[in-house]
């Protein structure tokens, strides 16, 4: 697993806090290839406390029509959420409705991005305070928190269809 993180512009002062995010690989294995995944997270510092950032996340969420705990929606199918997701030069390029960040991205995630021509997006509800932007996330502490049951149980999932720059 490679990971890697990035800032995005909304801030502390906004009811949904800081939003972070990361990237990382799991692969390959033996015949499946590399899946690259995308994670948009809030640090839980909106300006009235992690709760009312995670009911107004949640909001946006459902207001984009994307279901919360369910099963994945492959976005290269369903394209109601407006969410767009350019891969190039070694950076992933993440526009949602409410936001817009770059992150950077190791080679080998960037390769397995155009391989498979989408990324797995985990927008969870539930804040994680404890991956502070540019800080280093260790493959443990990301694994703890992508599958407790609770943050999987709130967040939406999504198949993002990966666009290049066509020259």
């Amino acid at each position: 697993m490679t990971t890697s993180e990035a800032l995005d512009t909304a801030r502390g002062d906004s009811p949904l806090g800081t939003l972070t995010v990361i990237a990382w690989t799991i692969g390959p294995a033996g015949d499946v290839p590399a899946t690259p995944f995308l994670m948009v997270y809030s640090l839980g510092d909106g300006r009235d406390g992690p709760e009312a950032g995670a009911a107004a996340l949640r909001a946006t969420l459902e207001d984009m029509d994307l279901p919360i705990g369910a099963a994945v929606v492959d976005l290269a199918e369903d394209r109601r959420a407006g969410i767009h997701l350019l891969v190039e030069a070694r950076r992933a390029v993440l526009t949602l409705p409410f936001m817009s960040a770059q992150c950077p991205v190791p080679a080998e995630w960037e390769a397995a991005a155009h391989e498979s021509g989408k990324v797995c997006l985990i927008l969870p509800v539930t804040p994680w305070p404890l991956a502070r932007p540019g800080e280093p996330v260790t493959e443990a502490r990301l694994k703890v928190f992508v599958t407790d049951d609770e943050v999987v149980r709130n967040a939406a999932h999504l198949m993002v269809p990966v666009s290049r720059i066509r020259g």
